[in-house]
């Protein structure tokens, strides 16, 4: 038994040992580091000014986004249509690891609402073109 403490004791002796000698984490600089340091306070997606439709996108617009190519691109097209986004991955067409990089640049419109939508989107750009 008096050896069963010992040897226990010097574990921990050599675990604080080495505790107390790692090097300390380096301090953020602000706050602004720090809250980028763990994700923000909310984790927030990027802001993005142009959403790329799953359902009505050409191909060279799904080749924009960050790990689509061609072939990737002619994937999404033939698996149309999608109600959500997250049917990239569940319809076998992308990777988890590869959808999570772009999920905050695509949506998945209903095609009728998408085509509506381009038609807004065109007769505003008209009208401030005036």
């Amino acid at each position: 038994m008096k050896r069963y403490r010992v040897a226990v004791g010097a574990g921990l002796l050599c675990a604080a040992a080495a505790w107390a000698a790692a090097p300390a984490a380096p301090a953020a600089s602000s706050s602004v580091a720090a809250a980028a340091a763990h994700g923000g306070p909310r984790n927030r997606p990027p802001v993005v000014e142009h959403y790329v439709d799953l359902n009505s996108a050409t191909r060279q617009e799904l080749m924009t986004l960050p790990g689509v190519g061609r072939a990737e691109a002619d994937q999404i097209v033939q698996h149309r249509p999608y109600r959500t986004k997250t049917e990239l991955v569940t319809k076998g067409v992308m990777p988890t690891g590869p959808f999570l990089s772009l999920r905050h640049l695509v949506v998945a419109m209903p095609p009728g609402l998408a085509s509506q939508k381009k038609k807004q989107v065109a007769a505003s750009q008209a009208q401030v073109a005036r």
